[in-house]
């Protein structure tokens, strides 16, 4: 059985410079306070975190993340790194795909005891290693994995580049790296209705079902933050990886980002 382990690692000089604030949703925060908010977030909503994926998506989660987990193209020889990957879901789906080994990892304590006991339940603990882990600073060697995945995890990082960096480090040549993440609607009519959702809707579903409506009304905020398409496009290209696309889900409510290292 596999317990978790929190591993420390210091994040490379090239990282170190930065300025002094960054944002959490709409608000300018220090940057040394952002990963310790965005915990408290998680530990608030944790064991709700899955109920609420499908109340603020209607569901549709499931779906963009079997089609994540199908261009993945699991195979058993190869090794998965899931950041960010909290409650399992992509692990889960890979292993259950037929891929090999997974690291299943998060920053976060609370998300991953909540996806340590599902894989308990689910049968998967046997090849699952269940790691506290700071996707900034990942604590694997370099060129170890084959696929590096991040759902839903990315626009909470504080330095989103030194992520992207340190997944194509660990990185095998040929590996490739997703990424799945609410992006920008490219459909108008959309714009609107998925206005009124995110910053009326979500955060009293977050009241009624969480009893935390803060932590939702951060949630929908930090999806009006993150990069447009072709920014994190660009971010991709910079941090290393090469033969960049993406993929819209549900006109742009979400997209599948990918690159590789060759």
């Amino acid at each position: 059985m596999t317990d978790s382990v929190e591993y420390k690692h210091s994040p490379s000089s090239s990282s170190s410079h930065h300025e002094d604030t960054t944002d959490f949703g709409y608000r300018s925060v220090p940057r040394s306070q952002k990963k310790t908010m965005v915990r408290e977030v998680f530990e608030s909503v944790a064991g709700k975190y899955d109920v609420m994926n499908d109340v603020m998506s209607l569901g549709i989660h499931r779906i963009w993340k079997r089609i994540f987990v199908g261009m993945l193209n699991p195979r058993p020889n190869m090794k998965l790194l899931d950041l960010a990957g909290g409650t399992g879901d992509i692990t889960f789906g890979w292993l259950r795909a037929g891929g090999g080994t997974a690291v299943l990892s998060d920053i976060n304590a609370a998300m991953l005891s909540v996806g340590r006991n599902r894989a308990i339940k689910a049968g998967l603990i046997d090849k699952t290693e269940v790691c506290v882990v700071d996707a900034e600073a990942i604590p694997l060697p370099d060129a170890s994995v084959d696929r590096v995945t991040i759902a839903f995890g990315l626009r909470n990082c504080t330095d989103k580049d030194a992520v992207l960096r340190e997944a194509r480090r660990v990185l095998k040549p040929g590996g490739r790296f997703f990424c799945l993440e609410f992006s920008r609607v490219e459909i108008a009519a959309l714009s609107p209705i998925y206005d009124v959702w995110s910053f009326k809707v979500l955060p009293k579903m977050g009241e009624i079902i969480a009893k935390d409506s803060e932590s939702y009304q951060y949630l929908a905020e930090s999806i009006r933050m993150f990069p447009d398409q072709e920014t994190l496009c660009d971010m991709m290209r910079n941090a290393g990886l090469e033969r960049v696309t993406y993929r819209n889900l549900s006109g742009g409510i979400a997209a599948i980002h990918s690159g590789w290292r060759l």
